[in-house]
């Protein structure tokens, strides 16, 4: 069945959080439901739709930042009451806005993640989960990785509630009581929970959203859990947000809708066999925090309704939005849309009016001699998270008005990659690297008119490590900027794993020294990427990552006053010994340093090097070839002439040049490590071989593996 859907637009309150936004249940099937929509300025906003209008119902005072709002109510009955988590707080309000519940979680942190069920309220901040029944305490359990969303499985389906935490560690952790029953493994960072069909069924189904983009579902409570199914972000899509189970094809069946933050909304339908298809997509121009199926606007029309992170309430409707009028026919407007254009139009006149009167007076007020000039505040949501695809970092940065430009500086060498969707026009400074704190980067990115969102792809050298920093400057006046910073770290292409292949030749680094477990885990976070801050529980903690870059793996096992290292990777080795010796010098603790070099890794490293410098070489050697084989093809007046291989690649051309451009110092960046690895090689033998690096190059220019890995071995 073909789904077509077309965008309403409702309200627009302040900027949203994530799950920030529930539909009120109805007594009818057929009856409109009313929106519980809650934001930054802490005010939770209620409404309804009648006759194209949003209607309010409630609208409460500003407060605290709302970080999320659930939907809860006695058990068996409507779940109609609106729960908020402002700060430490929880509040409760009934369906017409009276307050009856204000709870102090006592937690030192702010909530970020809820769940309701009866008289059982379920809170976790960044580390933290509790578990309050009729306020109060029952069950607590410190994670050990932030939490990112928590979902409960009902007690009348399982005879117990059943709350599942997601986690930073790529971990779905299951509870009982105040204890861990068991962890399930997902593919990406989990940064939302759904329950499928909004109960889970019999076996505890639920679904997750990653924030590289994939979504999946596992059965909890099967005899054993198990990886249902999984979608893979094949396209890059954004991060996913948010997810809802509805049936908005009408075919008794619920689909499941999706949120991402780079404003993606899908719907994905269910075969028989139970496997998801994208029957539908639309893309929203800012991030979407909630997404929600129901019916809002009209009865008997279902819809999609979504939040988007400045605040937009949006509906995807089944109705249709438009008349077509076929050959000499004539579409005449109803008198209920003849008066919402003429309704809209006073209010727009009404609106520049306004606008020209405040301007007028703002100008005034400024030329007086006590005039002060106040800063606009706005809200930036910023994300810098490592690509495993393509061994980069994302950077997006949303902010609730338009961006009128961004410059973008930082003190280490970093690469710019293009990114599709960016319109925006790039221009780069000269820099002067040399100087103390010197700039490597210093790029200015000026935005078309109304992009309130901006992209951009960086690619880090491992080894080089300092502070990337942006600037954004809105379309506000007067002139006004914000900072963002981001660290670039030791070992920044690394990404966290489940496990790595034992079998593969290593080699180790161990450190003995009068330092605690805090002090090596601080020096292991400044290391490397996606170490949770908190020192782990335990007395010895043993972490796994993986070059997205070349696939060499590294694993970490530290505790009080030891850490041993061990990667396949010379290189990785070498940047840990250095960084690490520095750090402890810094707090003038005396290190024990010892490591077993192993050679064959060498020859390992270099295997896995050569297909990515293989298709490089080649890539390279097509597109210097695409300009003289374009002025053959103009000369003779075809292409039929050349050998197949050459008119494929002026068949190919475009894409070809693409992805070189896409691409920048790919090659040379390739060579680095390769030159990298030979110098590492024999700094741990105590040799300087640097001198033999324009050797190496030459080779490299004349690329065969088996003369690169001989060169390596006989010097």
């Amino acid at each position: 069945m073909e789904l077509n859907l077309n965008r309403v637009d409702y309200l627009q309150v302040g900027v949203t959080s994530q799950k920030t936004m529930k539909l009120l249940p109805t007594a009818g099937r057929k009856a409109t439901q009313k929106v519980a929509v809650a934001d930054h300025d802490g005010v939770i906003t209620c409404f309804g739709m009648k006759k194209g209008e949003a209607i309010p119902v409630f609208k409460t005072l500003p407060g605290q930042r709302v970080s999320r709002l659930e939907l809860g109510g006695a058990l068996g009955t409507a779940q109609e009451k609106i729960f908020v988590a402002a700060g430490s707080e929880v509040r409760g309000y009934t369906k017409k806005g009276k307050q009856f519940l204000s709870f102090e979680a006592n937690l030192a942190e702010s909530i970020n993640a809820m769940h309701v069920a009866g008289a059982d309220l379920f809170v976790c901040a960044s580390y933290i989960y509790n578990h309050y029944c009729d306020c109060k305490d029952q069950d607590y359990y410190l994670s050990g990785d932030k939490i990112n969303d928590i979902v409960c499985l009902p007690a009348e389906n399982l005879g117990r509630i059943v709350p599942v935490l997601a986690c930073q560690d790529r971990v779905l952790r299951i509870l009982q009581g105040s204890e861990l029953c068991y962890e399930i493994k997902v593919p990406g960072p989990p940064s939302v929970l759904e329950l499928k069909d909004r109960d889970g069924g019999t076996e505890g189904e639920i679904l997750y959203g990653t924030t590289d983009g994939k979504l999946g579902l596992v059965k909890i409570m099967a005899s054993s859990p198990v990886h249902r199914w999984e979608v893979p972000n094949d396209k890059k899509k954004g991060g996913i947000l948010c997810l809802d189970s509805f049936d908005i094809l009408g075919d008794g069946v619920r689909e499941i809708l999706v949120g991402r933050d780079d404003g993606t909304v899908e719907v994905y339908g269910l075969d028989t066999s139970g496997e998801p298809t994208l029957r539908f997509e639309h893309v929203l121009s800012e991030s979407v925090t909630s997404i929600q199926g129901g019916s809002v606007g009209k009865e008997s029309f279902d819809e999609v309704i979504t939040s988007t992170y400045t605040g937009w309430v949006t509906g995807l409707t089944s109705e249709p939005q438009r008349d077509e009028a076929g050959p000499g026919e004539e579409i005449r407007m109803s008198q209920e849309t003849q008066g919402k254009i003429a309704a809209l139009r006073a209010e727009l006149e009404q609106l520049q009016l306004k606008v020209l009167q405040e301007r007028e007076k703002y100008q005034q007020s400024s030329q007086c001699s006590t005039a002060v000039s106040a800063v606009p505040v706005f809200s930036i949501n910023d994300k810098f998270a490592l690509c495993q695809e393509d061994a980069s970092y994302s950077l997006t940065l949303e902010v609730q008005t338009a961006i009128d430009n961004l410059l973008l500086q930082s003190d280490v060498p970093i690469d710019l990659l293009d990114v599709d969707k960016n319109s925006a026009v790039v221009s780069f400074s000269e820099c002067d690297s040399e100087q103390p704190n010197g700039n490597f980067l210093l790029a200015t990115y000026r935005c078309q008119a109304n992009t309130t969102r901006l992209q951009l792809k960086v690619r880090s050298i491992e080894g080089q490590y300092g502070t990337l920093q942006a600037y954004v400057t809105p379309r506000l006046q007067p002139k006004t900027c914000q900072v963002r910073q981001y660290q670039i770290k030791p070992l920044s292409l690394h990404q966290r794993t489940h496990s790595i292949d034992q079998t593969r030749p290593m080699n180790t680094l161990s450190l003995i020294g009068q330092f605690s477990f805090a002090e090596i885990h601080s020096w292991v976070v400044f290391c490397l990427p996606e170490v949770p801050e908190k020192t782990p529980a335990g007395e010895s903690t043993t972490f796994y990552f993986q070059n997205t870059f070349l696939g060499t793996q590294l694993e970490t096992t530290y505790s009080k006053g030891e850490g041993h290292f061990k990667s396949d990777n010379i290189s990785t080795i070498s940047i840990l010994k250095d960084v690490l010796t520095k750090e402890a010098t810094k707090r003038k603790i005396n290190l024990g340093i010892s490591y077993n070099i192993n050679e064959d890794s060498v020859n390992h490293t270099l295997k896995m090097i050569h297909p990515k410098l293989e298709y490089q070489l080649l890539l390279a050697k097509k597109v210097q070839l695409i300009d003289a084989l374009k002025e053959l093809q103009v000369h003779e007046g075809n292409a039929e002439f050349l050998i197949p291989e050459y008119r494929n690649i002026l068949e190919e051309s475009a894409q070809l040049l693409g992805e070189y451009q896409r691409q920048p110092a790919h090659l040379e960046r390739l060579y680095g490590m390769i030159t990298d690895l030979f110098i590492d090689k024999f700094k741990f033998k105590g040799q300087n071989v640097k001198t033999k690096v324009s050797q190496l190059l030459e080779i490299l220019d004349n690329y065969d593996l088996n003369s690169l890995m001989d060169f390596f071995n006989e010097v």
